[in-house]
């Protein structure tokens, strides 16, 4: 807790130093600019074969250009205050997912989980961060929102960069599990939230296994996804 905690705070520091740069195009005086916002300003549906076609999965974007650097950035340097704007685009997306599929507007947002050894290098989960400013981003558009962290990726998963899907799922098969005392409350409307989907080995698992928690997943979010 304490090292999150002195990550956090180095990283904020900083962020304050540093002159404010767009992720996306590297324009001067702000974080992420309202061209670039445009890459993450759509709901675009995700076919993967690991999915099951019943399950709306949606990204808001293609993990190309602006929309990649921005979570690159966020994820892999540093610039978390990133997470503001990127859960902006995730509350933007869940309030369409909620009237496109007529469901409630009060979520559970349940985040993707991380390796613990990449957590720790980047200062904390980073989709958990993204999470709970989405569910206030959710709050204060009156929609209820609040996060279940429950999922954890266990030790001996591997990085899956350059992993094919077959590779993925071995890689992550027993290793993503659940947190049970951290799970949303019985009939809880869900939503997973995740940067990229590649495979969708991750978004599979997850929920997998937050199925045989008692746990159904209403639709799956994500940043961006790669073409296929």
């Amino acid at each position: 807790m304490r090292t999150t905690w002195l990550g956090e705070g180095l990283s904020g520091l900083i962020d304050l130093l540093l002159p404010l740069r767009c992720a996306g195009c590297d324009a001067a005086g702000t974080a992420w600019c309202r061209g670039c916002s445009r890459e993450l300003g759509g709901l675009r549906y995700v076919e993967r074969p690991l999915l099951d076609p019943g399950l709306p999965v949606y990204a808001l974007g293609r993990y190309r250009g602006a929309a990649r650097r921005a979570v690159l950035a966020y994820k892999e340097s540093g610039r978390r205050y990133l997470a503001g704007p990127l859960a902006r685009h995730l509350a933007v997306g869940l309030r369409a997912i909620s009237a496109e599929h007529r469901l409630d507007h009060a979520w559970w947002l349940v985040p993707a989980p991380s390796r613990a050894i990449a957590s720790r290098r980047r200062g904390g989960a980073h989709m958990t961060r993204i999470a709970h400013r989405t569910a206030a981003e959710l709050a204060a558009s009156g929609c209820p929102a609040a996060v279940a962290d429950c999922l954890v990726t266990a030790r001996g998963a591997a990085d899956s960069t350059g992993l094919d899907a077959a590779e993925r799922v071995r890689n992550l098969s027993g290793r993503v599990l659940v947190r049970t005392g951290r799970l949303p409350p019985p009939g809880a409307q869900v939503a997973l939230i995740d940067d990229v989907i590649t495979t969708a080995a991750t978004v599979a698992s997850a929920v997998r296994v937050l199925a045989a928690a008692g746990v159904g997943v209403a639709a799956v979010l994500s940043l961006t996804a790669t073409a296929g």
